[in-house]
C-alpha cells in the first residue's frame, strides 16, 4: 500500500489547478505547481505551497514537457504528479514513466489508459465485454477507398473520427458519397496534425443524439462504483459548453442502464481512480458506447454538487492506496446542478478568441452558486492555452430552480476587458427548448447557424450608459460637481444620491438587464 503523501506536483494550470491544490490544502498535503512564463502571475502560482518555471509559453516546451516534470518531481522531493485533465493526464507512457521514477502518478493504470486512448481499440474492448457501440468498423481506414466501402455497408450519413482523437478534433461529418475524399483527407491530416497519428475510422452518424456519461470512481481494492448521469449535449462543434447533472428527461430505468453499462465498461480494463464514461444516446432511447475519458472531467462540480461528495479528494485519497471512504456509502444524488464554462471567446462572432487583461471582474455568489476560476482581475489572458477562464456552477432543488439562479447569476457576473461567453448562456437560458430539456447534440450549432439564440440589439448594458447618466446627473443637480449626500434622503429630492443616478443609469441603458 502507498505510504500517505506528503508533497504533490501539479502539472497543469487554470482553474483545474487551483480545484487540485485546494484539495491538497484540505489533505494538508504540500502542493507544488509548475507554470510557464506565460502563467507567472497566475492564481495557482499564488496558491500554491510551492511553484516551478517549467519553461516558456508554448505548451510543447512548458506543460507537455513530460521528461523535465517528472525529473522537477523527484527534484523537489515530491510523491505524485497530479496531472490534471488535457496535457499529460491521457498519456499513457507518461504515465508509466512516473511509475518508472517511483512517484505516483494520480490517475489509473498505464495499461487502462492505453486501452481507452485509442477509440478502435476500445470499441474492441466495448463490443468483448458486451457494451453496445456505434455501428461502423473497428479497424483503421487505409485509404479513400476503404472509406468509401465502409460507408457503403453501413449507410450515409457517417462520421469519420481520429483514432486517437478528443475535443472534436479529427472528426468530419460525411452526408453523401461525393463528400467523402475531401473529407478523408482533411480529418486525416488534422489527426496527424493534432494527435501524431493520421489514423481514422468510421461511425454511423446518429442523427441529433444525445450525449450522456457516467461519472466513475474505483479504487485498488477492487471497489469501482457509479455517481450518476450527466447531460453534455450543449456542445459548439463538439466541445461542450454546458453541462447537467442528472441528465434530464431520464427515467431511473434508462439512468440504471447506463451506470450498469458504464461499470461493464471500466471493469473490462480494471479501471481505478476517477473516469468518465460517454455515451450517445439516439431518440428512441436506445444508448450506445462512445468513449472513456481516463482523468478527471471538467465537469466534475455538477457531479460534486448533487452527490455532495468531493472527487478531486477522493481521488488523491485513492492514489495513496486507500479504499474509497465511507461518504461512498450512503450517498443521495439529489436536486439539479447546472454547469457554464466561461471561455475568452466572443459567441456572436463564431468564438472568436479574445486575449487580453481582464480589468474587471466579479463572480457571483449566493446560495446553491459554485465558482472554479483560475483567473482574476489583472490576469492576462494568453493565446497559447484553451481560452477556459472557469466555470459558473449553480444547484437547486429542481431544474428550474438550478435555471433561475443561473439567470441570477449570469446577471450578477461582470468581467471587462474581454469578450466572453456569458452573453451566450444569458440567451440561452430563454430558449424553449433548453428549458424542456429536449436537448441534442446539434442544437447549440443549429440554433447559433439560424441565429436564433443572437442577443436583440441593446439587450445587455453599455457601462458608457452608465457613465453619461452620472454625468448628466451631476450637470444637473450639483453644479459644483459634488456628488449629493448618501443618506436615507439625499440633496436630491426623495432618492438618495447614488439611487438617483442608478435609476438614471437605467433609463439611459434601454433594454439593458445588468453589466455584462
Amino acid at each position: 500500500m502507498t505510504e500517505p503523501f506528503s508533497k504533490v506536483l501539479v502539472a497543469n494550470r487554470g482553474e483545474i489547478a487551483v480545484r487540485i491544490l485546494r484539495a491538497l490544502r484540505d489533505l494538508e498535503i504540500t502542493s507544488a505547481v509548475i507554470y510557464s512564463d506565460a502563467d507567472r502571475s497566475s492564481l495557482a502560482v499564488f496558491l500554491a505551497d510551492e511553484a516551478y518555471r517549467i519553461g516558456p509559453p508554448p505548451a510543447l516546451e512548458s506543460y507537455l514537457r513530460a521528461a523535465a516534470i517528472i525529473q522537477l518531481a523527484g527534484e523537489i522531493g515530491a510523491d505524485a504528479i497530479h496531472p490534471g485533465y488535457g496535457f499529460l493526464s491521457e498519456s499513457s507512457s507518461f504515465a508509466a514513466s512516473c511509475g518508472a521514477a517511483g512517484i505516483v502518478f494520480i490517475g489509473p493504470s498505464p495499461e487502462a489508459i492505453a486501452a481507452m486512448g485509442s477509440k478502435i481499440e476500445s470499441r474492441r474492448l466495448m463490443r468483448a465485454a458486451g457494451v453496445s457501440v456505434v455501428p461502423g468498423g473497428d479497424e483503421p481506414l487505409e485509404s479513400v477507398q476503404a472509406a468509401r466501402n465502409a460507408a457503403q455497408a453501413i449507410g450515409y450519413p457517417v462520421m469519420l473520427k481520429a483514432s486517437a482523437g478528443g475535443g472534436g478534433k479529427g472528426m468530419r461529418r460525411v452526408s453523401s458519397e461525393e463528400e467523402l475524399s475531401a473529407a478523408y483527407r482533411a480529418a486525416t491530416s488534422e489527426a496527424q496534425s493534432s494527435f501524431a497519428d493520421a489514423s481514422v475510422y468510421i461511425e454511423k452518424l446518429l442523427v441529433r443524439p444525445r450525449h450522456i456519461e457516467v461519472q466513475l470512481i474505483g479504487d485498488h481494492h477492487g471497489r469501482l462504483i457509479a455517481i450518476g448521469t450527466r447531460e453534455c449535449s450543449l456542445q459548439r462543434r463538439h466541445q461542450k459548453v454546458l453541462e447537467e447533472a442528472p441528465a434530464p428527461a431520464l427515467d431511473e430505468e434508462a439512468s440504471r442502464r447506463l451506470e450498469h453499462a458504464a461499470l461493464q465498461a471500466a471493469r473490462a480494463v480494471g479501471y481505478y481512480s476517477v473516469g468518465t464514461i460517454e455515451f450517445l444516446m439516439d431518440r428512441s432511447g436506445e444508448f450506445y458506447f462512445l468513449e472513456m475519458n481516463t482523468r478527471l472531467q471538467v465537469e466534475h462540480p455538477v457531479t460534486e454538487m448533487v452527490s455532495g461528495l468531493d472527487l478531486v479528494r477522493a481521488q488523491i485519497v485513492v492514489a495513496q492506496g486507500r479504499p474509497l471512504g465511507s461518504e461512498f456509502d450512503s450517498f443521495v444524488i439529489r436536486g439539479h446542478a447546472i454547469e457554464v464554462r466561461i471561455y475568452a471567446e466572443d459567441p456572436f462572432q463564431d468564438f472568436a478568441p479574445s486575449p487580453g487583461r481582464i480589468d474587471v471582474l466579479r463572480w457571483p455568489a449566493g446560495p446553491g452558486v459554485r465558482v472554479d476560476a483560475g483567473v482574476a482581475a489583472g490576469t492576462e489572458v494568453s493565446i497559447y492555452y484553451d481560452p477556459l477562464l472557469g466555470k459558473l456552477v449553480v444547484w437547486g432543488n429542481t431544474r428550474l430552480q438550478a435555471c433561475e439562479r443561473l439567470a441570477s447569476a449570469l446577471k450578477e457576473m461582470r468581467i471587462e476587458g474581454i469578450r466572453t461567453t456569458v452573453p451566450l448562456y444569458r440567451e440561452l437560458l430563454k430558449d424553449a427548448d433548453f428549458r424542456k430539456g429536449t436537448l441534442d447534440v446539434e442544437m447549440l450549432d443549429r440554433k447559433l447557424e439560424t441565429r436564433d439564440l443572437e442577443p436583440e440589439p441593446n439587450s445587455g448594458s453599455n457601462d458608457l450608459h452608465v457613465i453619461a447618466a452620472v454625468l448628466e446627473y451631476i450637470r444637473a443637480d450639483s453644479p459644483a460637481a459634488a456628488l449629493p449626500e448618501c443618506g436615507p434622503r439625499g440633496a436630491g429630492g426623495d432618492l438618495d444620491g447614488p439611487r438617483r443616478w442608478r435609476a438614471a443609469a437605467r433609463r439611459e441603458a434601454v433594454g439593458g438587464d445588468g453589466w455584462s
